[in-house]
């Protein structure tokens, strides 16, 4: 029988079916380089520390470099029958150099050890998404640079509502987006904390400097208690929450543009080659990618949801239920790389129909509001008298088959004889849209407004 290297206090050889439980190598050997770079650091530590001899230390060195080497390369191909990816490259490091490869792990254990991979693992990720929300967030901007005068129909419940710019609409997004950018530098931050030297769970008897290990690493300082940083996965839990809020925010758009595409409204126009055709039906021109981002949503969710069920009732320190932590993350994690690098593709070559935007705003009498805000402002007239006055208009022009922007002076008049000639201007739907210049509203210089604020913060986030 082959002894497992983690196994002291066993002596008989695990059932095959515990094996197979227990094995994780075929999802957490994602984790090879963090577990090399982790025990480079590590190496390093315990040399400065006289804890290992530099022979040691050169003979480690070496011998991790060539494993990387060998995986990146292919010579290795990660096919082992270790239970994890920290066993099978501490195995393979003893194979090479001898009794310096079981030097390595003195001072930490499997339980710091998994924290440390994983929380790099986690942490080089908060920094890759927030650079492609950095990229979606800039297409986004030029996007709505370019139409900040294309009038599109606000709607509430779905029904048309307002006259806004579409410009103004995307921007929308670009803030959603940006709060989302935020949330993952804040994760970066707050789960910047070295877990290597906690050991199993209450620290080591060995002279050993996690400040110099948690620097090597990258890391703000070493976590402060180390009963609390084994038992930890806040870090992978956060990644999960901040991943699905995003995907909600792209679940949103991807719904909108599903919409905009359909024949009913035919406000925008993907190309072909982010569109799919049917099996049966030559004529069709399917959405798939915003369908399929609207799906991922779901998958998403439920993997914040798995790890919460989880953890939740959990005794401390490290227990192995804490193993199912990984799979979901690491789901979760391409999922949302590659939406957003499709999200940002689609929308740099999606065609936007501004006259179908612009005859969409006459219907649903979108500047409705503007006639009462003026009965009340120039005549005097009480806002709830005024609100069914207007009411009484779009009656009118609803049984005369016309907007309420088409409307004669005599027409309106005929309803409120005070209403004068300024009411035609404003209930132009342009001239509704450009009224609204209060702080963060749609009239144009308020939108180009908040385009060059949001210029202003991709370069002073992508200067960081």
């Amino acid at each position: 029988m082959t002894k497992n290297i983690a196994s002291a206090r066993i002596s008989s050889e695990s059932s095959r079916l515990l094996k197979e439980l227990n094995n994780s190598f075929p999802f957490d050997k994602l984790l090879y380089k963090e577990d090399i770079q982790g025990s480079l650091a590590h190496a390093t530590m315990l040399e400065a520390q006289e804890i290992i001899s530099k022979d040691d230390l050169e003979n480690i060195t070496v011998g991790l470099n060539e494993i990387l080497e060998e995986i990146e390369s292919g010579k290795w191909s990660l096919k082992d029958d270790s239970e994890d990816i920290h066993m099978a490259i501490e195995g393979r490091l003893t194979s090479k150099i001898g009794d310096a490869g079981k030097r390595l792990h003195t001072a930490r254990s499997r339980n710091d050890q998994v924290a440390l991979d994983f929380r790099l693992y986690v942490q080089n990720h908060n920094i890759e998404i927030m650079g492609l929300l950095l990229e979606l967030i800039n297409t986004i901007v030029n996007v709505a640079n370019e139409h900040t005068e294309t009038l599109l129909p606000g709607m509430t419940h779905l029904q048309h509502a307002q006259p806004i710019n579409f410009g103004f609409h995307m921007m929308a997004y670009a803030n959603m987006f940006k709060r989302d950018c935020e949330r993952f530098a804040s994760s970066y931050e707050r789960n910047n904390y070295s877990p290597i030297g906690c050991a199993a769970l209450a620290g080591t008897p060995h002279n050993i400097d996690r400040e110099l290990t948690a620097q090597k690493l990258g890391f703000n300082a070493p976590t402060q208690n180390c009963l609390d940083t084994v038992s930890d996965r806040d870090f992978a839990l956060e990644i999960l929450f901040n991943i699905s809020t995003l995907m909600m925010h792209m679940s949103r758009l991807s719904e909108e543009i599903i919409l905009w595409c359909s024949s009913e409204f035919r406000f925008v126009t993907l190309s072909d080659k982010h569109s799919t055709g049917s099996s049966i039906m030559p004529q069709k021109k399917n959405p798939d990618i915003p369908e399929l981002l609207r799906g991922k949503t779901g998958r998403v969710n439920g993997n914040l949801i798995g790890l919460l069920t989880v953890m939740k009732g959990l005794p401390l320190a490290y227990n192995k239920d804490m193993q199912e932590d990984k799979e979901g993350v690491f789901d979760s994690i391409k999922t949302a790389e590659l939406s957003l690098a499709v999200m940002s593709e689609m929308l740099l070559e999606m065609r936007i129909n501004s006259d179908k935007m612009q005859n969409a705003c006459m219907v649903g009498h979108l500047s409705a509001t503007d006639l009462a805000d003026y009965l009340v402002k120039k005549i005097g007239i009480p806002f709830r008298d005024a609100y069914h006055t207007v009411g009484n208009v779009v009656n009118m022009a609803e049984n005369v088959g016309i907007d309420i922007s088409e409307l004669t002076l005599e027409q309106l008049q005929s309803i409120e004889p005070r209403i004068d000639n300024e009411a035609i201007d404003i209930l132009d739907n342009r001239a509704s849209m450009n009224a609204r210049t209060s702080q963060g509203g749609t009239a144009t210089i308020r939108t180009i407004e908040q385009i060059a604020d949001m210029k202003k913060w991709l370069e002073l986030y992508t200067s960081h």
